[in-house]
């Protein structure tokens, strides 16, 4: 008789569950795992058929009200059989009582929608080799030579709480850059780029106005492989879809930031790009 159990994701399941993602085509960054580790050391699962990973999911809690699930991952060879669900049930009660977030694929939206989620906007992933421009009167310098404490209320703005120790991992992970945007001492503009299979991710990528965007992203690119970048770009703001199309990126992956209850109040006119697919 065959066992199914549920168990806390060590490292080596971390390592599975992003190669998993990279299977399903979502190009997850090569070492994002270790910031979403201390995001919340608890919150990654992995279920087991006689002891064999078959199915992952995150499901993490930040601060006292919200939640974000991710890497909601099945083995091709056991989907349809129930396991997959019952990891979700699992992943879900830990986040019992919060605004849960995620970041859903097309086709399992509906399956979402069952669970109580509702579509709050569609992201496109944009890709491509920035067309280069002239970047004017945009100051760009490393994030990491401003005060953390500056970056993490910055970053405040644009998620539904607090993220101190993820953002500290996440914008200084070797092979990543951090880059911001000042005006009269004040921070503009936050992007971060990250190598992946294929195109270079950038995410978070938060902005005054387009042209600090398109600054950054330009600036970004400049640390990717053959200047190649992804974008995932929140449908809510225009504004973030005219300038990846007008840097010549081009749509290539959707998805639909969905919610358990009302959207949280952010600054979606600063958002042109988000941080992760798997935590928000």
């Amino acid at each position: 008789m065959t066992r199914f159990e549920i168990t806390g994701a060590s490292a080596a399941d971390m390592a599975m569950m992003r190669t998993w993602a990279d299977e399903e085509g979502w190009n997850p960054g090569d070492s994002d795992r270790f910031a979403f580790a201390v995001a919340d050391p608890e919150g990654f699962l992995v279920g087991r058929l006689d002891g064999e990973p078959v199915a992952c999911i995150s499901a993490v809690r930040y601060g006292s009200g919200f939640g974000f699930i991710g890497f909601y991952i099945a083995r091709p060879d056991v989907r349809g059989q129930g396991y997959g669900i019952r990891l979700w049930r699992a992943g879900m009660e830990r986040l019992d009582g919060r605004l849960v977030g995620l970041d859903g694929v097309v086709e399992q939206q509906d399956n979402y929608r069952k669970s109580g989620f509702r579509s709050a906007w569609t992201t496109l992933r944009y890709e491509g080799v920035p067309l280069p421009g002239e970047d004017t009167g945009v100051e760009v310098v490393d994030a990491a030579s401003l005060p953390f404490a500056e970056l993490a209320a910055y970053d405040r703005r644009f998620f539904p709480e607090a993220r101190d120790a993820f953002l500290r991992a996440w914008t200084a992970l070797p092979g990543r850059t951090a880059l911001a945007a000042v005006r009269a001492g004040r921070i503009e503009g936050l992007g971060v780029i990250r190598p992946c299979s294929s195109a270079a991710r950038i995410g978070p990528l938060y902005a005054a106005t387009p042209e600090v965007a398109a600054a950054l992203v330009r600036r970004l690119a400049g640390h990717a492989p053959a200047g190649e970048v992804a974008v995932d770009v929140p449908g809510v703001n225009p504004a973030a879809a005219a300038v990846a199309a007008g840097l010549g990126l081009v749509p290539a992956f959707e998805t639909a930031r969905m919610y358990t209850g009302p959207a949280p109040e952010l600054d979606l006119a600063g958002l042109y790009g988000i941080t992760s697919l798997e935590l928000g």
